[in-house]
């Protein structure tokens, strides 16, 4: 049985409840076998595998029935061990199932293991995890991407069909531009948050990962929805109006190429020309600010988030006579150096005499750079960018240097900042390593997005 590269449709061709347990039994000797090259897998979940095998096995007609997912280690999945990538949380058992866990179990999806990220989300390259670091599938040397690494690298690697990860700032499509494959962060509310440790609250998205784009709509379209558990959850309108695809009109985002690597350019435009659609140059007076705003607002839902984690509610406990003593301890020990540098700096902006100067001056400029791209998508139906200012770069060369790291994001933040839905596209390679290209789509128009990721 040939395992790598596998997709929904191939799985659903041939595993039968006759074949389901042996199908099983092999695959994760051999997903164990394969991960150990990556390590994009912080631990498999056998047990909870072959339990929802027992639950699922006379349900053939379920759309993701007996489908291996892997889940970002930030998700909640009931009796299973969610770490967040982080120390802190390394015997924390989750309590309950996360929405979207709960909808992939009820359409036959079959969790084979939680998957490596950079600590509470917070990272751009997966080397701020807690406990190591994930390569990529096609340079050893060089990062997945952050902070849903894990995710991305097990995908592009072959060894699972589709993974869910989260996006705060752009940590689903990065890291999938890094690993040639499709990544999806959906528009703000359209899949619920419950049961996601939270990072910032106002930015976070959980979204799906995968190689074949018919795979990821398919899961997108299991998970999305209103949830009574998360109040940021909406109800997703089905009758939105889909246009042609011929007549699509683009908007290339000026600014996203000014300075960008030649290489790449080239690339995103050369696949653009092939599409024979209606092109437009569009320029967002806000935008050259969204890094800027991203780094002030970020940081001060990370401080208010991670307060939790103390010592005393969650997770693992420093003891002390003192109480104080208890916290600085706790912290000081099982946080991670980009944990603390961003609890100390959301402190700072939110602190008395700078949350006017700073926090609320970033929540106006937030407005505006919404304001921009709802003025564009007057023009134009979709916005393209790059995804990535840059290839997949080596293992320490940008961890030392925070500003420098903090830039991988720069072309993906504005999208959190305004809530819109956006989908990284493998689009080729440059010196045999993967490039991506993003599709921004107004809120709620993913079906948008797809049509013209179909036609690339």
């Amino acid at each position: 049985m040939e395992f790598k590269n596998l997709t929904i449709s191939k799985i659903r061709s041939f595993l039968n409840k006759d074949n389901i347990y042996d199908f099983y039994k092999e695959y994760f000797d051999w997903l164990e076998k394969e991960d150990e090259k990556i390590r994009g897998f912080l631990f498999f979940t056998k047990d909870l595998a072959f339990k929802l095998i027992d639950e699922i096995k006379d349900k053939e007609n379920l759309p993701l029935w007996g489908v291996p997912i892997a889940i970002k280690d930030v998700i909640m999945v009931k009796d299973e061990r969610c770490t967040a990538g982080s120390k802190i949380l390394e015997d924390y058992i989750a309590p309950y199932d996360a929405t979207v866990i709960k909808k992939l179990k009820a359409a036959g999806a079959i969790i084979v293991g939680k998957t490596n990220l950079d600590e509470f989300a917070m990272g751009s390259s997966t080397e701020n995890s807690a406990y190591f670091p994930t390569l990529n599938p096609f340079d050893k040397e060089r990062v997945p991407g952050g902070s849903s690494g894990g995710s991305a690298a097990v995908v592009g690697a072959g060894l699972v069909p589709v993974a869910l990860g989260s996006d705060t700032g752009g940590s689903i499509r990065q890291p999938a531009s890094f690993c040639g494959i499709y990544g999806l962060k959906p528009t703000y509310g359209a899949v619920s948050r419950y049961g996601l440790i939270a990072m910032a609250s106002s930015l976070d998205q959980i979204g799906p990962m995968a190689r074949d784009l018919d795979d990821l709509i398919l899961v997108f379209n299991i998970i999305k929805g209103k949830d009574k558990k998360d109040s940021t959850s909406l109800e997703y309108p089905e009758n939105k109006k889909v246009i042609e695809v011929k007549d699509l009109k683009l908007g290339l985002l000026k600014e996203f190429f000014e300075g960008l690597d030649e290489r790449i350019k080239n690339l995103i435009l050369e696949k653009i020309k092939k599409t024979g659609l209606e092109v437009k140059e569009i320029s967002l007076s806000f935008i050259k600010y969204a890094i800027h705003c991203y780094y002030l607002l970020m940081p001060a839902e990370v401080s208010a988030n991670l307060a939790r984690f103390d010592g005393i509610r969650y997770g693992k406990r420093v003891n002390d006579k003192k109480i104080f003593e208890v916290y600085k301890k706790t912290r000081g020990k099982y946080l991670g150096k980009e944990v603390k540098r961003r609890i100390i700096l959301g402190t700072f902006i939110l602190s008395h005499g700078y949350y006017d100067e700073y926090y609320m001056q970033a929540l106006r400029l937030r407005r505006a750079i919404y304001e921009d791209f709802k003025k564009a998508f007057e023009e134009v139906d979709l916005i393209i960018s790059p995804t990535s200012p840059t290839l997949p770069f080596k293992f320490g060369e940008k961890i030392d240097d925070p500003l420098k790291m903090y830039l991988s994001d720069i072309y993906t933040v504005p999208v959190n900042l305004a809530g819109l839905p956006a989908l990284n596209v493998p689009i080729g390679f440059i010196d045999n390593l993967p490039v991506g290209m993003q599709i921004i789509g107004n809120l709620f128009d993913e079906e948008k997005i797809f049509q013209f990721a179909k036609i690339l």
